[in-house]
């Protein structure tokens, strides 16, 4: 069964429009150091889910676009090189600790859909994104969640905050 995701990046690191520009719109999705969002890029994410994309550390805030798993998780190969942003000296090569997925671009917004738009969207009250406390870099979405974003971030004549 299909599921939804939402993947945050600042765009001065990586952006949607670099995920466009990479070789046939696909790119690996490393560096995630953090346990649950690990848990959730090897044991959940499948091929052909369904995945929007965060510009996080950004103005605005917002959802640019959606992207799709083309590889299940596998082990990031930055964990072991100790030239990497997101080398781990603890990682071994027998037993990896970090886990990535490929991604593939689909489409980008017409609307960045905003925090600040997700936020006042009773429709989204409940997404995981604007609970409080919750920093992860790979967090689920429900279907209606991804489809009311969608909605927002294709649409000519919605009008956002």
């Amino acid at each position: 069964m299909k599921k939804y995701w939402l993947i945050k990046s600042e765009p001065t690191v990586f952006s949607l429009s670099d995920l466009k520009k990479s070789k046939n719109q696909t790119t690996f999705w490393d560096g995630v150091r953090n346990y649950q969002a690990r848990n959730f890029l090897r044991d959940e994410m499948k091929k052909g889910d369904q995945v929007l994309f965060y510009h996080s550390n950004s103005d605005p805030l917002a959802v640019v676009g959606i992207c799709e798993v083309v590889k299940e998780g596998y082990p990031d190969h930055t964990q072991f090189d100790p030239d990497s942003n997101h080398y781990d000296p603890k990682a071994d090569p027998k037993n990896p600790t970090w886990i990535m997925v490929d991604i593939k671009f689909i489409k980008e917004f017409k609307n960045p859909v905003t925090l600040e738009a997700i936020k006042s969207n009773p429709k989204l009250k409940n997404m995981k994104l604007i609970a409080r406390g919750n920093r992860l870099s790979v967090m689920p979405v429900t279907k209606e969640e991804f489809e009311e974003i969608e909605k927002i971030g294709t649409s000519p004549s919605l009008t956002l905050p």
